[in-house]
C-alpha cells in the first residue's frame, strides 16, 4: 500500500514539530548558560533567545573562579556535587545491574513460578516517602547518611527492579539451545553464563545500564533526604543556587544543567552501536 505525498508531507511536518518542541528547553538552557547576569536576570521584552555578549562567567561561578561581584560568592562549588553524583550513580548502576542480571538469569532459566518477580516490582509501587522514612532511620543507624556509598547502595536497591525486569525479558527471548549445546560439550553452568550468555547479551546489558544510570543520575528525592552537606548530588545542589540579590541563579543553573547532561550523552554515544539492538532485542521473534 503506497501512501500519498500529502500524507508523507504531514508526517514529516509532525516529526519536525515534535523534535522542535523537544529541543526548545534544551536550546533555551544552552543559551541561558552563556548569558551574563544582566541578560538572564532581565524580564519581559528584555529577554533574548541568544546571548548578546556570550560569557563563561556562569561556569566560572559554579566552580568558584568568577570575579563578578554582582552575585554573592558560593559557600560550596559544584565540583564535589558532580563527583558525588558520578560515584553514587556509577556504583549504584553496577549494584543494580549485577544483582538484577544474576536474578533475572536465574529465574529465566530455572523457573519463574514463584512470587519473586512481583515482589521485586513492589519496591516501586509504594509511595517514595513511605519507603524513605524507614530507609533514613536505617541509614542513620548504619552511619550511611551523607556518604556517596550510602547513596550508591540505595540507588542500587531502588533501581534493581528495573534492571531485573529488563534483563529477564531479554533472557526469556534468548534461545536456550546455544546454552544447552555448551552444556552437552561439558561447560559448567557458571562458564556458560559468563563466557557464552553474557557476551551475547552485550546490547541488552548496555541499553539496560544506560536506563538505570539515567534514573540514578537524575534522582532528586533520595539525594535530598540522605545527604546534608558533604555529598549532595547535582540536582540537590542545583536547587540551592539562589541569591538574596538576584533570586534564582538561572544562568548558573543552566550552566550546571549542561554539565550534568554530559555523562549520559557520553555514555549513550559510547554504547550507541549496542543501543538500538538492545532496545529491539527479541522484537522480531516469531
Amino acid at each position: 500500500m503506497t501512501r500519498s505525498p500529502i500524507f508523507e508531507t504531514f508526517r514529516y511536518l509532525a516529526i519536525v514539530a515534535a523534535v522542535a518542541v523537544t529541543l526548545v528547553p534544551i536550546l533555551w538552557m544552552a543559551s541561558m548558560a552563556f548569558k551574563p547576569i544582566a541578560e538572564w536576570s532581565a524580564s519581559g521584552a528584555d529577554l533574548t533567545w541568544w546571548p548578546k555578549i556570550p560569557t563563561l562567567d556562569n561556569f566560572r561561578f559554579i566552580f568558584g573562579t568568577s570575579t563578578s561581584d554582582l552575585i554573592v560568592a558560593l559557600d560550596k562549588t559544584a565540583a564535589k556535587p558532580i563527583l558525588s553524583s558520578l560515584l553514587s550513580a556509577v556504583f549504584g548502576t553496577l549494584i543494580a545491574m549485577i544483582a538484577g542480571t544474576s536474578a533475572a538469569y536465574g529465574l529465566s532459566r530455572f523457573g519463574s513460578g514463584n512470587n519473586l518477580p512481583l515482589a521485586l516490582i513492589q519496591l516501586r509501587l509504594f509511595p517514595p516517602m513511605a519507603v524513605m522514612i524507614p530507609v533514613m532511620i536505617m541509614w542513620a543507624f548504619l552511619g550511611l547518611v551523607d556518604t556517596w556509598w550510602g547513596l550508591a547502595l540505595i540507588y542500587g536497591i531502588v533501581t534493581l527492579p528495573f534492571a531485573f525486569w529488563l534483563m529477564k525479558t531479554f533472557f526469556d527471548d534468548m534461545p536456550r539451545e546455544i546454552e544447552d549445546a555448551a552444556r552437552v560439550e561439558g561447560c559448567s553452568r557458571f562458564r556458560v553464563f559468563t563466557q557464552i550468555t553474557l557476551p551475547m547479551m552485550r546490547a541488552p546489558l548496555a541499553s539496560s545500564a544506560l536506563f538505570v544510570f539515567i534514573l540514578n543520575w537524575s534522582d532528586y528525592l533520595i539525594g535530598l533526604l540522605l545527604t546534608t552537606r558533604e555529598w549532595v548530588t547535582i540536582p540537590v545542589y542545583m536547587a540551592s543556587l539562589s541569591s538574596s540579590m538576584t533570586g534564582q541563579l538561572y544562568g548558573a543553573k543552566a550552566a550546571l544543567g549542561l554539565i550534568a547532561a554530559v555523562p549520559p550523552v557520553i555514555m549513550g554515544i559510547a554504547i550507541q552501536k549496542h543501543l538500538v539492538r538492545g532496545l529491539t532485542f527479541g522484537a522480531l521473534k516469531q
